[in-house]
């Protein structure tokens, strides 16, 4: 479907310069709300190489499929030059537009007494809507700066365009009559845009009619009607699980599992359990406290002095002796020198825990253990220090846009800097041979059948090396990198699958819900002749599916057996469908039984009749 309007006019000010003052339709379609703004930019860029030298031709989509054609024709010696063009154009036309300058009153008598006569016999023949625009605010003499003094020009020339002319104009012709002050957003976008996009509706409308008309004067003729194909059943719908990441390692703080650092205040006293990997995702202090980078790393002195006047670490054997199973050794004992940040320390950790993006939560449980502003002050100032980036300046403006802009952006992104690494870990999987690092804490954090294996009566509670079985390393490191990252992205359908398997083994639900949704989007994408030619076998993906207690995506893919019946009961893989799953097929199978029998039946009579089909 496509709409085609001719604009014919200058509506620049005769005194202007050609520059200063932009068209009419360019500010339209650079401003309308049909057309995006990417769209209305290569259509405008590209306008003026398109078409011939006597008008400018724009082509984009509006109401989403429909294809706008406009022919803009400044110059009105298209009349006189090439008056078949011009009939052309005025036949061709959905919508005309004419236009002028209301400050330039010589050019619309011209157009008045030579040129609307000729538009008005050719639309004796034609019924099309025609708008009249009349652009600019009236100048006086002086604004218009009328080199020319004489009676003739000043009271000619000189002088504006009222608005009854244009009136006037507008009744001979039969034509809508707009007065745009200015090409601004309201007169070009609402004023002007709603008339025209009115009359563009009422195009379409009407030539929806028509076709309908003819199409029904034609089943008439064929004395039966085609049969109608009807749509294809809706797929069940996936809902993926929203992510707790914030909450897995938050919990790890509460239950103090896999715990390998314990901070102290100064006269040796416990305050609090914490985990070297955490602490050092999101701080560069704990990075040097814990041996992860030198000072030459670092290279910040902010960072080096707020380490050493913070913390200290301590290993003479004067702590109280611990109970924690130490079976990857025994957790380091912190000394936190300044009492208020310890007196702290507890709710600084349930703030970095959760993300370090909630400041001001941090700053109001501060406050309601220190009662002197002062004393809160110099605490906050401290986090700002131990979460400050190396060569940036430290504000709690930084730390706020954590929570406006990004929540779980620090740790999520801070732990993928650990991931396969050996620093920090305390855990080696072996799979397929190789050897891969890991870090209890995070596992146990982010997985529940990992905290039941390392905290738990099993083998590897008191091992530091795991061996894997039955998931390739590609897929075991996947894995891992969504425990760490709370993200995945496979590189195929096949990749997926195995990644679903492997989510299903180690009973992580949001995974597979990713993996499912991966898994239906490129299925989805692939166009009919890919379907056809691929390899990619969906009965066996189906099974599979099955066998790992994945319902919705066995659900959704027995549906899209059915929705592309055609294409798959053509394959050999149909075939290994269960007699419940054929029969399931069968009876949600699309185009159904019942149209091709009445298709069949049609195009049989078709033949009898020895008339041509308008379906086929």
């Amino acid at each position: 479907r496509s709409v085609h309007v001719v604009a014919f006019g200058n509506e620049r000010d005769a005194f202007s310069e050609a520059d200063q003052q932009s068209s009419l339709i360019w500010t339209y379609l650079g401003r309308s709300a049909l057309i995006s703004e990417t769209e209305s930019s290569l259509l405008l860029n590209s306008a003026n190489h398109v078409g011939n030298p006597v008008f400018i031709e724009y082509q984009a989509c509006v109401f989403g499929n429909v294809r706008l054609v406009v022919h803009d024709c400044p110059l009105w010696d298209i009349f006189d030059s090439d008056w078949y063009t011009s009939q052309n154009l005025i036949g061709g036309a959905d919508i005309i537009v004419i236009k002028y300058s209301v400050n330039d009153k010589s050019s619309f008598q011209e157009v008045k007494d030579s040129y609307v006569p000729m538009i008005k016999r050719a639309l004796n023949h034609y019924s099309i809507p025609v708008i009249i625009s009349a652009v600019g605010a009236r100048k006086s003499a002086e604004e218009l700066k009328v080199p020319c003094t004489c009676p003739l020009c000043t009271s000619d020339r000189g002088s504006c365009v009222t608005a009854s002319e244009g009136i006037q104009l507008a009744r001979e012709l039969g034509a809508t009559y707009l007065e745009l002050h200015s090409l601004s957003d309201f007169y070009v976008g609402k004023y002007f845009g709603g008339v025209l996009e009115y009359f563009m509706i009422q195009s379409l409308n009407q030539k929806s009619s028509e076709k309908m008309k003819k199409r029904k004067k034609s089943h008439k003729c064929h004395g039966v009607i085609p049969p109608q194909l009807e749509q294809p059943e809706k797929m069940p719908i996936l809902k993926g699980e929203a992510s707790h990441y914030n909450s897995d390692l938050r919990n790890l703080l509460l239950c103090c599992q896999c715990v390998d650092v314990v901070f102290y205040s100064e006269d040796l006293k416990e305050v609090v359990e914490a985990h070297k990997i955490v602490l050092c995702s999101v701080s560069h202090v704990f990075m040097l406290l814990f041996n992860v980078k030198s000072p030459a790393d670092i290279q910040d002195s902010s960072i080096i002095r707020t380490a050493q006047t913070l913390f200290a670490v301590n290993s003479e054997a004067v702590f109280p002796v611990s109970n924690r199973d130490s079976s990857c050794g025994p957790p380091i004992r912190v000394i936190v020198k300044d009492s208020f940040f310890c007196f702290c320390l507890s709710d600084i950790l349930h703030f970095i825990y959760s993300g370090a993006f909630q400041w001001e939560l941090l700053e109001e449980d501060i406050k309601k253990k220190l009662k002197d502003t002062g004393e809160v002050e110099l605490v906050l100032e401290k986090v700002k220090c131990v979460l400050k980036t190396p060569g940036k300046a430290a504000s709690s403006k930084n730390c706020r846009s954590h929570q406006t802009a990004r929540p779980l952006q620090l740790c999520n992104t801070s732990l993928k800097l650990f991931f396969n690494t050996p620093v920090l870990a305390d855990v080696i999987f072996q799979v397929q041979g190789a050897t891969v690092p890991a870090h209890k804490a995070v596992l146990v954090a982010r997985c529940e059948v990992m905290a039941a294996m390392f905290n738990g009566s099993y083998m590897e509670a008191s091992s530091c090396l795991v061996p894997v079985y039955g998931v390739s390393k590609d897929t075991f490191l996947s894995f891992l990198e969504y425990l760490y990252t709370d993200s995945c992205c496979p590189a195929s359908v096949l990749q997926a699958m195995s990644l679903l398997i492997c989510a299903e083994m180690y009973q992580v639900s949001r995974l597979q819900h990713i993996c499912e949704l991966y898994i239906i989007t490129q299925l989805q994408s692939m166009p009919s002749r890919e379907l056809a030619s691929t390899s990619l076998s969906v009965v066996s993906l189906l099974r599979k599916a099955k066998f790992h207690n994945s319902d919705c995506l066995s659900t959704w893919l027995l549906h899209f057996i059915a929705t592309n019946y055609l294409i798959f009961s053509q394959k050999p893989e149909f075939q290994d469908l269960s007699a419940d799953e054929r029969d399931f097929v069968e009876m949600h199978r699309w185009p159904s039984n019942t149209y091709l029998k009445q298709l069949a039946d049609y195009r049989n009579y078709i033949h009898s009749q020895k008339c041509h089909c308008v379906v086929m």
